[in-house]
């Protein structure tokens, strides 16, 4: 007899001595379910037995995951930032004499080109003011001609002793007044020039001006003191070449500074940048200026790149993605990004011992190049990393492992 059939004999009489005995149904139908329990876990246990070993159940349990060693390429080491661009010479288009605007000579947003004019303020006046000192230096000049006769009258009576040696001084002094005189005149003239010169407004570089902040016919204010009070007029921005200012993280200015030294000195002198539509970093720049401190609020250090735009489509105030070459090829690890876990202020990636085993490793991690993850310390050519069902990978536990594939892709690089 099998033992399914010896378990259900004896189910059978377990039944008949409890009806035997007169016990109540219900007793009787919770005796038989847990009697039609174990029936049925020992039928299990009996056919899994003899449908293979023991051993090979746990096995066949395993979760499968995907493993495979780091890829290797020869890379160069990049630091990637976030720019904002600004124009090289910026200027506030302000008066430096008052009056009424007369004249505006731009579009708003035009190109406009050094020596170009932008505004006019009513010159009459400064006319004016110019004509009275012109008049006041002739008038000057006629009193110094006379003081120069004089003089030379008083020192021809001395030479023949008809003259004071006192009449000299005096016919002297007059004379130094005078011409002190014509030197005063002479300066208000400048002064009176100046300022009739600077009611024409023009470019002083080649840019893009803003916006016209006054309409023809206002009253302006105007000084050459930059503390007085002025109207301001338009703003003025150069675009070729333009700025691109980034912040370096304390880290990644450690490492800039590192290449560097391990470089001989030898300055960095390119960037790559790509604009927030472009997929491909296509344009270049000199990498110009760092500065000498590091902002102990943000905890890090301005630099700057210089951009050629003769094309204009670089504004100021727009952002780009910057690429920092900082040294040369050299071989490196890659993963694939998903398989880098984060860990607190950490990195992990999940491999797979020769025994089977979960084992994470703490990794320092660099840019993304060719869609992979550059890792920069931690990991082995030889690790197995897990590069497919991390879910079913727990640290420590035991997996079945297949062979993965961590693909790279050059257009991305």
């Amino acid at each position: 007899m099998d033992t399914k059939a010896k378990l259900e004999s004896g189910l059978v009489q377990e039944a008949n001595a409890l009806h035997g005995r007169k016990l109540s149904s219900a007793k009787l139908r919770m005796t038989a379910a847990i009697a039609m329990v174990v029936v049925g876990s020992a039928w299990f246990a009996h056919s899994r037995g003899g449908n293979g070993s023991s051993a090979d159940a746990p096995s066949a349990q395993l979760p499968q995951v995907g493993v495979s060693n780091p890829l290797m390429h020869e890379l160069d080491t990049r630091l990637g930032f976030l720019g904002q661009f600004s124009a090289v010479d910026q200027v506030e288009l302000r008066a430096q004499v008052g009056g009424t605007l007369t004249g505006i000579y731009f579009k708003d947003g035009d190109i406009v080109h050094k020596g170009d004019l932008l505004f006019t303020i009513d010159p009459i006046p400064y006319e004016i003011r110019l004509a009275q000192a012109t008049a006041q230096l002739e008038t000057a000049t006629a009193r110094l001609v006379l003081a120069e006769r004089e003089l030379r009258r008083a020192q021809e009576l001395e030479r023949n002793d008809a003259g004071t040696a006192q009449n000299v001084e005096q016919r002297t002094s007059d004379q130094q007044a005078a011409q002190a005189a014509v030197d005063d005149a002479r300066a208000q003239i400048r002064d009176a020039r100046f300022d009739l010169d600077h009611c024409r407004i023009t470019a002083r570089f080649t840019g893009r001006i803003g916006a016209h902040l006054v309409s023809v016919g206002n009253l302006i204010a105007g000084s050459r003191a930059a503390t007085s009070p002025t109207t301001l007029l338009a703003t003025l921005v150069s675009l070729d070449p333009i700025h691109l200012e980034f912040d370096m993280s304390e880290s990644d200015f450690q490492t800039f500074s590192r290449y560097r030294t391990h470089l001989k000195g030898t300055p960095v002198e390119k960037v790559e940048l790509a604009l927030g539509s472009e997929t491909g970093f296509t344009r270049q720049g000199a990498f110009d200026f760092i500065n000498n401190v590091l902002d102990r609020s943000s905890g890090t250090i301005l630099a700057r790149a210089t951009i050629a735009n003769p094309d204009l489509l670089l504004t100021p105030g727009e952002f780009a993605r910057v690429r920092l070459v900082v040294s040369d090829p050299a071989a490196t690890l890659l993963v694939p990004d998903a398989s880098v876990l984060p860990d607190q202020s950490q990195h992990v990636v999940m491999t797979v011992s020769p025994d089977g085993t979960v084992a994470p490793k703490q990794v320092e991690i660099g840019d993304i190049r060719g869609g992979l993850r550059v890792i920069r310390s931690g990991l082995t050519p030889n690790d197995r990393v897990i590069v497919d069902g991390l879910p079913y990978a727990a640290p420590g536990a035991k997996v079945a492992t297949r062979d993965g594939t961590i693909p790279y892709a050059a257009n991305q690089d």
